[in-house]
């Protein structure tokens, strides 16, 4: 790290990347004031900002003291200082820490250096677009919305109905952190809302709607080894359990039903680890689709002897999933419990703050409250999941925060609500923990926010709609994948088949095979009936779609050796099962926009159909490798589009030639 004076200002570098230019006429930094609005209905928002105030401090003063480069920043030489930079680092790593002189900033733009042809990913799960440039994104964990594309039919629809359309930024999992193609990452330390705007140029434009405590950067000759980085900054998920290896998890809703079905699954030829049953703890109907009771305990009545079913299945190999989210409906037994301890969050008056979650009433768990922490994690999710014999869950709406609660920690809900996946995270990571299961027990969520890694074992894409629209469709789950991939999340995974059914959009046969397809070169494997299971297909109604997820469950089977190669990956260096194709191609710039095809591993090459109809596929494959169809064992040469046969059962995969493990993807033709 280096700063370099100039006559009217400077220039911070990185191990030889120019991060910060700053010159009186192009000031780098801009303080002021905003007044925002930010109204939430059921998990969307609706955020403006009035911008008070916003000056560049074109005039700055650079002092070399005992903890660094200190630059104080004023609007004009001779003016007070309204911002002090304190900046320390070494040849690869530099900690830029803000200090408001000026008490009434709650506005801070940060000009970050950029060239023209740069590329940048990351944002935490984006799903709409991997590479970010061009575009601007606020960073604020929500519900990402119906559609997500607000040229369709769709998203208006959800708009009008129920403020839910959502756009391409909309994420469950926002992180303010960025990989450059320069091979360098920032990652700003806030909780509040920020966004990152890529559309200049010359430079990146970062925003946070209050003084940042730090902003850090690293540079590395390599993105594999920026990508160990970040995963060693922001935490590492243990290995997955033995147990999933086994094949699919199968998710099924239908009370006691659910038994049989699961049965008529296995004697189709389908390989199962484990029968995933989000209804355990009893339904209620809303407008929306049948909505689990939100009461965290087994519901006798729908499932009669679960505890019993969960040992005979284990017995078998089979485990046993469920649900939770961190709030308690009014008129469930826990309510009453949590809500006479004070564990819920305070609305204005001081009393139990209750959120209407669709035509029911719920309590809001106070993770800033060690004892609800230690409550929940202990009372509902030790005892009533992990004692009760569950193997794994679905730790759902680490996104809802209302921004109007008051938290015993103090802090104003605007700044804790994209903090609260984290902590939500942490606190069934505690539960397991408690119980010596990590790496025995799997919880995945779908919310996010910096730090999230280091307690969730796996990722899940969030719900997408049941098609293979551009902005909500098969193809989102792989920009997610990446993105979040990049910043330290190993493990990713998304509902087979999709989830929201809404306005007449229901599933197709094609779209639950194409989405088996990719699910199997995936780390987990998972279906969902979705939030109308009545309206659409299930994979067990439908003799040519089971017969087709069955087979793609023996390819994951078979290709477990090699998937074990990678979670060891992911354990000693933090890299994601799922890459980008410029992980291992950095040289071939072609590789850095495309988002629709991955690596899976440094030796597999997936490329999904992911439009309707199609029954051949043109994919690029990156230069510096020869590559092998793995169904057709025909070898291809590096650096030039393909296109393949794609029937049913046979999606565009290669092989790396001479790969260690090319004898057992050879094997997949034979399956």
């Amino acid at each position: 790290m280096q700063i370099q004076t100039q006559p009217n200002g400077f220039d911070l570098l990185l191990d030889g990347r120019l991060v910060l230019h700053h010159h009186s006429d192009a000031p780098c930094l801009f303080v002021g004031h905003g007044d925002a609005r930010m109204d939430m209905y059921r998990g969307n928002f609706d955020i403006e900002d009035y911008v008070v105030e916003r000056t560049p401090l074109r005039h700055a003063e650079v002092t070399e003291t005992s903890d660094g480069i200190e630059i104080a920043f004023s609007a004009a030489e001779g003016q007070p200082a309204r911002m002090v930079l304190t900046v320390s680092g070494d040849e690869r790593n530099a900690v830029v820490f803000f200090n408001a002189h000026d008490l009434s900033v709650n506005r801070v733009w940060l000009r970050v250096q950029a060239d023209a042809d740069e590329h940048v990913w990351g944002g935490g799960e984006q799903m709409s677009y991997f590479d970010m440039r061009g575009r601007r994104f606020p960073l604020w964990t929500s519900e990402p919305g119906v559609g997500r594309d607000k040229t369709s039919e769709i998203t208006f629809k959800a708009d009008v109905t129920g403020k839910s359309g959502g756009d391409y930024w909309n994420t469950n999992y926002p992180q303010p952190t960025y990989v450059s193609s320069r091979r360098y990452a920032l990652h700003v330390e806030t909780t509040a809302y920020s966004a990152f705007d890529f559309r200049r140029d010359g430079f990146h434009e970062i925003e946070v709607w209050a003084v940042p405590e730090r902003i850090e950067l690293a540079a590395r000759p390599s993105f594999v080894s920026l990508v160990e980085a970040l995963s060693e900054r922001f935490g590492r998920q243990p290995p997955l359990p033995e147990w999933v290896y086994g094949g699919a998890i199968i998710g099924l809703k239908d009370g006691a039903r659910s038994y049989q079905r699961l049965e008529n699954i296995i004697a189709a030829g389908t390989k199962v680890s484990g029968l995933w049953c989000e209804d355990w703890v009893g339904l209620r109907n809303t407008s929306f689709g049948a909505r689990l009771f939100w009461d965290w305990k087994a519901n006798e009545e729908r499932y009669p002897g679960l505890r019993q079913r969960l040992a005979e299945m284990a017995d078998r190999g089979i485990r046993f999933l469920g649900y939770v989210n961190p709030y308690l409906a009014v008129d469930g037994s826990l309510f009453p419990e949590a809500d006479a301890a004070g564990y819920f969050a305070k609305n204005e008056a001081g009393e139990t703050a209750l959120v209407d979650f669709g035509e029911f009433d719920c309590g809001v768990v106070d993770f800033t409250n060690p004892d609800a922490v230690e409550w929940f994690a202990e009372r509902v999710i030790g005892q009533n999941m992990i004692d009760f014999g569950l193997s794994g869950w679905m730790a759902d709406f680490g996104e809802y925060l209302p921004i109007d609660v008051h938290l015993t920690n103090g802090v104003d809900a605007r700044l804790m609500h994209n903090a609260w996946p984290t902590l939500w995270a942490e606190v069934n990571a505690r539960a397991v923990e408690s119980r010596g299961k990590t790496g025995e027990i799997l919880f995945f969520m779908r919310a996010g926010y910096t730090g999230v890694q280091r307690y969730c074992p796996l990722l899940w894409a969030g719900d997408q709609s049941v098609d293979f629209t551009r902005h909500d469709g098969l193809v989102t789950v792989i920009s997610g994948a990446l993105s979040s991939g990049l910043l330290g999340n190993a493990y990713h995974h998304s509902d087979i088949g999709g989830y929201t059914s809404l306005f007449g959009n229901v599933r197709t046969a094609e779209l639950i095979i194409r989405w088996a397809e990719m699910g199997a070169f995936t780390p987990v494997m998972r279906t969902h009936e979705g939030n109308r299971p009545r309206d659409n297909l299930q994979i067990d109604q439908d003799p040519e779609v089971l017969r087709h997820f069955a087979r793609m469950t023996q390819v994951y089977v078979h290709l477990v050796p090699y998937l074990k190669s990678l979670v060891a990956e992911a354990s000693s260096r933090g890299l994601p099962v799922q890459r980008p194709l410029f992980l291992h191609f950095e040289d071939d710039a072609r590789t850095y926009a495309i988002q629709d095809a991955y690596l899976y591993g440094p030796d597999l090459l997936v490329a999904p159909v992911w439009q309707a109809g199609g029954t051949e596929w043109t994919t690029y494959l990156p230069a510096g490798a020869e590559w092998v169809h793995v169904w057709s064992g025909e070898t291809y040469p590096g650096g030039a589009d393909v296109t393949v046969a794609a029937p049913y059962g046979k999606p565009p995969v290669f092989h790396r030639a001479g790969s260690r493990f090319s004898e057992l993807f050879a094997g997949l033709r034979n399956l």
